[in-house]
């Protein structure tokens, strides 16, 4: 304990470290700055940088980077280093200026059309809210980063942004209660982090997972997660021991690493840290997956952070836990003993469910990506529509208050199991559904439908955003009501009426769920370019502009940019698969064909009737299936030049969804099949078998 106690946050220029290094007013003037959005001066800013440097020396940093977040779903970095010339030697200087702004090449990241390869202006500009770090010797400063003209070209921006118009909104609200001693009011985040670990030894073998990240061949092994024996499982020593260096660094840069263990499938794992502001939460998360994978190098393997780098078997999510608190330390979604009669509880519940409910599509898309497609709507993540499970206590509740008829409550139940050296508890008020894409989960609600290696920026300031509205209307029909407490019953009352149909508390997996929703009007949209082509409905449109999250521009921008995405993770599977089969497995059978070949042969040659069937049958199955995968490979070049002439980027991803994944469907099983009748010493590169189950 002492020892964590000594690392936590050692690399992080925190609170404390502020505290303790910088000037009493140019410490306030900070804080004032993170907590209130005011105005930060440059005599500041230039103070918080030498000091920001002088610790940064002490901690054996020689660089510093503006540490961004573009739109390539990872960070980006360009380091600086302190040295400045000084007559014949050096001295390390770092300014406020520096510190505030800094200028990458924007053309080169995605923009969308915002920016033209000739534009290359662009500026990184610090967010105070998000401590500094050291990492590897850098100075790391997390920051946003905006086009020469100030569009947003990143997923921090929105963020911010999205965070601001949630406090504006919550604040109305709080107003309305008397608590005008509450500054602000921030969403907080808790994402819990899955993944796999396989051998690199094994993974340098496989093109399609070091150019795909998930495998795009593997029969079914003889064991899967059958057994359920995998989940909560006694950790591998080898796996143990990533976990504890993984801890370790993260620890020392601030991250809230908590909770550890073996997931569903074979070689699966989660990592979950404790809850903290939307904003700090995301840019932890970013370090998460950074670490993850320079750190299972080190030990001999690879981190797979893929929704589904295995077929046959759970994929991986990330679940992100969103609460709205105060900064008065008050959770805004905590029922409390009487959630009846606990009224601020009703309306923030009542505008998340409004705000689900008239976004369903939008937060269906902010989870949209080739990856989850295939990891949507398995036994094993939420289905591709968007409803809330909030508990039979809950659903009781906004019943009751729907029909005015009283709710008693279930009160506190004690659970006794039934051998008396076990002591006695208290039951929980709500089951879980694992099934539900959007569950409330005590006093915050799971959002489970994020893939394993996206960023949660944009799940969050969705979320964010469409509260907000929400709480903005509310704010709008309150604000003046000559008897409040009538009011806000009437509107909750209203509001539950009206969405009532964004609530499930059964089994999302089911068919009879399917034809529900279907009948309840909500969408289903399964695939990204269905999800996608709701980002720019009007009614969306309005949103973010309303609330200042984007413009139309950086909307459109956005949804050419995930397209575009989209298209190129297909085409790049696509031309992978089709160079395993040319030159690995198609000259793999062909060997193993011989090989059968020659076998018959030489027992015809010794004895002239004995039977060859068996290899005869094989050699007539291979043969037939290789001529079937050849035809589907150039099936599939063909496809590819014809995707590659259309420059529309909405019809282009239609197209590799409608046309290129069904061809790439029928491969696979093909080759599959091969696998299967093959020999494991001609197939040409590691199986399901020795991938899942050699750490």
């Amino acid at each position: 304990m002492n020892k964590i106690s000594s690392i936590f946050g050692s690399m992080v220029f925190n609170d404390s470290v502020m505290k303790e290094r910088l000037p009493k007013d140019t410490y306030k003037a900070l804080k004032k700055n993170i907590e209130e959005g005011t105005t930060l001066s440059l005599d500041v800013a230039n103070i918080v940088a030498n000091a920001m440097k002088n610790w940064a020396l002490e901690k054996g940093a020689t660089h510093y980077t503006h540490w961004f977040q573009p739109m390539t779903g990872i960070t980006a970095e360009k380091h600086d280093s302190f040295i400045t010339p000084n007559g014949d030697g050096v001295i390390m200087e770092f300014s406020g200026k520096e510190l505030i702004k800094g200028e990458p090449d924007a053309s080169s990241f995605p923009s969308g059309g915002i920016r033209a390869t000739f534009e290359a202006r662009g500026y990184t500009n610090w967010d105070p809210s998000s401590y500094a770090f050291i990492k590897d010797h850098t100075l790391c400063i997390p920051t946003a980063f905006c086009s020469y003209r100030g569009e947003a070209l990143d997923k921090k921006t929105p963020l911010l942004r999205s965070m601001d118009a949630l406090n504006v909104q919550a604040l109305r609200i709080l107003k309305l209660f008397g608590q005008y001693e509450v500054k602000r009011v921030y969403s907080t985040i808790g994402a819990e982090q899955e993944y796999f670990l396989i051998n690199k030894e094994l993974y340098d073998k496989r093109k399609d997972l070091i150019y795909c990240g998930r495998t795009l061949f593997g029969a079914k092994p003889p064991k899967n997660q059958e057994l359920e024996d995998h989940y909560f499982g006694t950790i591998k020593p080898r796996v143990s021991a990533f976990m504890e260096e993984l801890n370790e660094e993260l620890w020392k840069v601030g991250v809230l690493a908590k909770t550890e263990h073996n997931e569903v499938a074979p070689s699966q794992h989660e990592m979950a840290p404790i809850f903290t502001t939307s904003n700090l939460a995301t840019d932890h998360n970013q370090l998460t997956m950074e670490f993850m994978k320079k750190i299972a190098a080190k030990h001999g393997l690879v981190c797979l952070l893929h929704e589904k780098p295995f077929a046959g078997i759970n994929g991986s999510g990330k679940h992100i836990n969103w609460s709205v608190s105060t900064d008065t330390g008050e959770n805004l979604l905590t029922p409390g003993k009487n959630p009846a009669g606990n009224l601020k509880f009703l309306l923030f519940l009542c505008a998340v469910i409004k705000a689900v409910d008239e976004y369903q599509d939008l937060l269906r898309a902010s989870v949209a990506s080739a990856g989850n497609d295939h990891r949507l709507g398995g036994n094993e993540a939420p289905p591709a529509i968007i409803s809330m499970f909030i508990g039979e206590d809950l659903e009781a509740l906004i019943t009751a208050i729907e029909k005015d008829e009283d709710y008693a409550g279930t009160g506190d139940r004690t659970m006794n199991i039934g051998a008396s050296v076990l002591p006695a508890f208290k039951r929980d008020t709500t089951d879980r559904n694992r099934t539900s894409p959007f569950a409330f989960t005590g006093n915050k609600f799971e959002f489970r439908m994020a893939g394993s290696g996206a960023s949660i920026s944009c799940p969050s300031y969705m979320l964010n955003t469409v509260v907000a509205e929400s709480l903005s209307q509310f704010a709008d029909a309150l604000e003046g009501s000559k008897d409040l407490e009538t009011s806000i019953k009437a509107l909750v009352k209203e509001t539950i009426i009206k969405h009532k149909r964004i609530v499930f508390n059964g089994n999302n997996y089911s068919e009879e769920w399917v034809e529900m929703a279907e009948q309840r009007g909500l969408y289903n949209l399964k695939a990204t370019p269905d999800a996608l082509a709701h980002y720019v409905k009007e009614k969306n449109i309005a949103l973010f502009k309303k609330h200042c999250i984007f413009t139309e521009v950086e909307l459109r921008a956005r949804q050419d940019i995930t397209l575009k995405e989209y298209s190129n993770i297909l085409n790049i599977e696509a031309l992978t698969m089709a160079e395993m089969v040319n030159k690995d497995i198609l000259p793999a059978v062909s060997g193993y064909i011989k090989t059968l070949t020659d076998t018959a042969l030489s027992k015809k040659a010794l004895i002239a009737d004995i039977t060859t069937e068996l290899e005869e049958e094989l050699i007539t199955s291979l043969s037939s299936i290789s001529v079937s995968l050849y035809k589907s490979v150039q099936e599939l070049d063909n496809a590819l030049i014809e995707v590659n002439a259309i420059e529309e980027t909405a019809a282009a991803s239609e197209y590799y969804y409608k046309r290129v994944l069904p061809i790439m469907k029928e491969i696979r099983i093909a080759a599959d099949t091969l696998e299967t009748l093959s020999a494991s010493s001609s197939w040409p590169f590691p199986t399901y078998g020795e991938l899942l189950f050699s750490v």
